[in-house]
């Protein structure tokens, strides 16, 4: 008996301190957003129009089609509160001089100084959905064929209206975005502590971003390419499933890259969802990093199931169809280590060209130390130096 209660002594001792680890962890990744969500955020006034223009800034036009609700305060637009309709934007960002890639060089005090800030040029909204197809399509007839392309944002978890118009402008800036950005923005509160209330937003706007991809499929865009960071990647792999069941593939044809960063999806919720899709006509792509402390927080909240972005069995997301393109050596620029998708935008032709190319065939995975998974073919991963460090792309052959 004297022995028996030691050993279960030893065991809640290793179970306390294994727990107390962990419960560290979390404290750390939870801290970190708190300091990101103590930090002055942009909740009002910081998308006032400037009138002053600065010398070799560059200015970006975005629409915006949103679940948020409209918010009367000058230089807002669009508040953390959920709206009953799908509501549409039109912004002009203008980009300093001063920008560093991968970056937001934000006002200290709104509405911001052109030479050193991300600033608004313009800003209106868009009355129903007429106004915003001949907005985009009145962009779209500014380029040539052959380049009229959407480029569609869909923001994370924690993010106020301005912080992902911003983004957006950022992205399409670095990444020399030929398409038309638009931002999809469903209703955040842009702070650490609500993440139900936005896992029940981006719940609820499923048929708002449904709603706006067949909009952008219909409209006399060439291809639309998707972008989704976070908990965004939950509305968007849900509106593509509603799409699929509803059997209305109208316009299909004009997807063009799907790229899924940092994934904030259960993996066995993800697995159904793929299982519903079949084996996709076109890859999409995910990107990861292993080391992603917000993840690792989500993850936590939703009992210990992993969360498709920090999926350490790449190849059992190759197998879903999947190309994922793994940033886990990447070194962050944030403290989560949840936002290296951002950096990759320095590198987007770089990165495209890498996809378009694909893996060799003859680049078998015992090469790079993989190994070949049996009955799919070969799980092969294509090593590339970029922003200075290794980046694996990993796909079933």
């Amino acid at each position: 008996m004297d022995d028996f209660a030691a050993r279960t002594a030893a065991s809640s001792l290793r179970l306390g301190r294994s727990s107390k680890r962990s419960f560290s962890v979390l404290a750390i990744v939870f801290v970190a957003f708190c300091l990101v969500g103590c930090a002055s955020r942009p909740e009002s006034g910081f998308l006032s129009a400037v009138a002053l223009s600065s010398p070799g800034a560059v200015d970006h036009t975005l629409l915006v089609a949103t679940t948020r609700e409209r918010d009367d305060r000058p230089g807002t637009l669009f508040n953390g509160d959920r709206a009953t309709a799908t509501d549409y934007a039109e912004l002009t960002v203008s980009i300093p001089p001063n920008h560093r890639q991968g970056e937001i060089e934000w006002a200290t005090t709104p509405p911001g100084d052109p030479n050193t800030d991300f600033v608004v040029r313009d800003e209106k909204y868009l009355d129903g959905d007429k106004a915003f197809v001949q907005a985009l399509n009145a962009q779209l007839a500014r380029r040539p064929p052959g380049s009229r392309k959407v480029f569609l944002f869909i923001h994370g978890f924690n993010t106020m209206f301005a912080e992902g118009v911003y983004r957006l402008a950022q992205l399409t800036h670095d990444a020399k975005a030929p398409g038309v950005p638009v931002l999809f923005t469903w209703a955040s509160r842009g702070k650490p502590t609500a993440y139900v209330y936005d896992l029940n937003s981006a719940t609820a706007a499923r048929d708002g971003l449904e709603h706006t991809l067949r909009l952008l499929l219909a409209s006399n865009a060439e291809e639309v390419n998707v972008l989704a960071h976070s908990m965004g990647n939950w509305v968007t792999v849900e509106a593509f499933r509603q799409i699929k069941i509803s059997g209305d593939l109208s316009h299909a044809d004009k997807i063009g890259y799907v790229f899924l960063a940092a994934p904030d999806i259960d993996i066995d919720v993800f697995k159904s969802q793929m299982r519903r899709f079949g084996k996709p006509r076109k890859p999409f792509y995910i990107i990861l990093s292993q080391d992603d402390r917000a993840l690792f927080l989500s993850k936590s909240i939703a009992g210990g199931v992993t969360r498709v972005g920090d999926n350490p069995d790449v190849a059992e997301l190759a197998t879903l169809g999947a190309t994922v393109i793994d940033l886990t050596d990447l070194k962050a620029t944030d403290a989560t280590n949840h936002d290296k998708f951002a950096q990759l935008a320095a590198v987007a032709p770089d990165l495209r060209a890498a996809l378009a190319q694909g893996v060799p065939a003859d680049h078998k995975a015992s090469d790079v130390g993989d190994t070949a998974v049996s009955g799919v073919g070969a799980i092969v991963s294509l090593p590339l130096i970029i922003l200075g460090a290794p980046i694996k792309i990993i796909a079933n052959q």
